[in-house]
């Protein structure tokens, strides 16, 4: 992100602060989080991002509550602390260039999924394929601690929507915006995925009904080279 001046600049974090307020509110008002529970962080610049802070309810997160780090987790700005899991976000910032949003929630039926150990990889709803392509489960790690992003990096390459095993759900995107919707088509997609499982039977698309989506994907906002296996 090239800014052209300090204007520019301060414009720029002005609207990520209330991109990230929105979606925090969001998450809280859905269900998705519980008291302190996630966290949510946009690029600023290659040098720079902005977090919300820990110990704070995403249903009263206000844009001067915001953090400012630099890459190395150091804070620039704000009265608070970052959030405790800012290292994950801050190191898919570096691995992967193309993502300025990340997204960490606890939606109930996603993290259903992610308790039971089961990926949500069955080829059932288009929107699905086009939008996340497959939702792997990642490994367990502890919360807030580097072991969580050595599970994090194995799928980070070719997914931007992830299972963490007994923890949760993450999305990444290309501004914080396509990060929290991607955690919304998560969530609807494991809710409709569990009432079909419960009521017996779950539909797969064939093998060429998925063909005929691929080359929607790029068309709708898909990255390329997200992966469908």
């Amino acid at each position: 992100m090239d800014y052209k001046g300090v204007k520019e600049l301060k414009a720029a974090i002005s609207s990520l602060r209330k991109d990230i307020v929105a979606c925090s509110w969001k998450l809280y008002e859905k269900g998705y989080v519980a008291a302190n529970d996630g966290n949510i962080s946009a690029r600023i610049d290659t040098e720079r991002v902005l977090i919300t802070p820990t110990r704070m309810s995403k249903g009263s997160v206000t844009p001067e509550n915001l953090i400012i780090i630099d890459m190395s987790g150091k804070l620039l700005s704000g009265k608070q602390l970052p959030s405790s899991e800012s290292d994950f976000h801050l190191k898919i910032y570096r691995d992967r260039p193309d993502v300025n949003g990340v997204c960490h929630a606890h939606p109930p039926y996603a993290t259903g999924f992610a308790v039971a150990g089961i990926p949500m990889d069955k080829m059932v709803l288009p929107e699905v394929i086009i939008r996340l392509g497959i939702v792997p489960m990642v490994g367990y790690g502890l919360p807030g601690n580097p072991e969580l992003y050595d599970q994090i990096q194995k799928k980070l390459k070719d997914h931007d929507a992830f299972l963490l095993a007994n923890h949760g759900a993450l999305t990444v995107g290309s501004s914080v915006i396509d990060s929290y919707d991607k955690m919304e088509t998560l969530e609807h997609a494991a809710m409709i995925q569990f009432i079909a499982q419960m009521l017996g039977k779950v539909n797969v698309l064939k093998e060429d009904q998925v063909e005929r989506l691929v080359p929607l994907r790029e068309k709708f906002g898909a990255r390329k080279g997200l992966s469908l296996e």
